[in-house]
């Protein structure tokens, strides 16, 4: 086989696109839906957003099956202990606690994001390593080198829920024009006192970018449309 077209039995590739983001009265997540073999999309329409509790959702850059221990963690732990769900705060510490523990085999970044009524909307990165990071947003995967700067521009405190769900789409529609990895659909999830809802992003619907535009009175056009004669000074 042709080394450089890639294995097909190559473990699925960490590219992708996550984010979470607080607004004045929750949280944002989104991801987009490509999963990679090798060189190859094996996916194209994969759920990133993982469900830990009724109010607490992770986002992940692959599926792990380590994550269904955790939920089971998370459901059952601390109704046991404290005798109640978990807060968005203990959810993700309990990912941390499972990510340090297995930090030799744990190859991949986690955004863990929910609301509870006592803190309300909370996002927690949780790195390679088992570290935890309390946010006001957070990004991860392939996809997220393309989205820094544009995230120190266009996030504010005090968004409204509409305008946390367009910049996490706006976001996740850049990262999928810019980087390799990321493609497929948008898929977001609030939550909030009211409860959680899913919303679903075909790729055909996405915001377009520069290089994905039809070129409109260019050089190129203009240049296309002359003589094809020489210049004569």
């Amino acid at each position: 086989m042709d080394p450089s077209v890639g294995d097909l039995n190559s473990p699925h590739s960490m590219g992708t696109t996550i984010i979470g983001v607080t607004y004045n009265g929750g949280v944002v997540l989104g991801a987009d839906s490509r999963t990679s073999t090798g060189v190859y999309v094996a996916n194209r329409a994969s759920d990133k957003i993982t469900q830990l509790t009724d109010n607490v959702y992770v986002l992940q850059i692959r599926k792990l099956s380590l994550i269904m221990c955790a939920t089971f963690s998370i459901n059952t732990r601390p109704r046991i202990q404290l005798g109640q769900p978990a807060t968005v705060k203990v959810a993700a510490n309990l990912v941390r606690l499972l990510s340090y523990n297995n930090k030799s085999m744990l190859q991949t970044g986690l955004i863990i994001g929910g609301w509870d009524k006592y803190e309300g909307g909370k996002i927690y990165g949780v790195p390679l390593g088992g570290t935890i990071l309390e946010q006001p947003f957070a990004i991860g995967g392939s996809g997220s080198t393309y989205l820094y700067g544009f995230f120190d521009q266009e996030w504010k405190e005090g968004m409204t829920k509409d305008e946390a769900e367009k910049l996490v789409v706006k976001a996740v529609s850049l990262a999928i024009a810019r980087d390799g990895a990321s493609g497929g659909v948008v898929r977001t999830v609030i939550i909030n006192s009211d409860g959680v809802t899913r919303n679903f992003y075909p790729g055909d619907s996405l915001l377009l970018w520069h290089e994905e535009l039809e070129p409109q009175n260019s050089l190129l056009d203009i240049l296309s449309s002359s003589s094809s004669e020489p210049m004569v000074s």
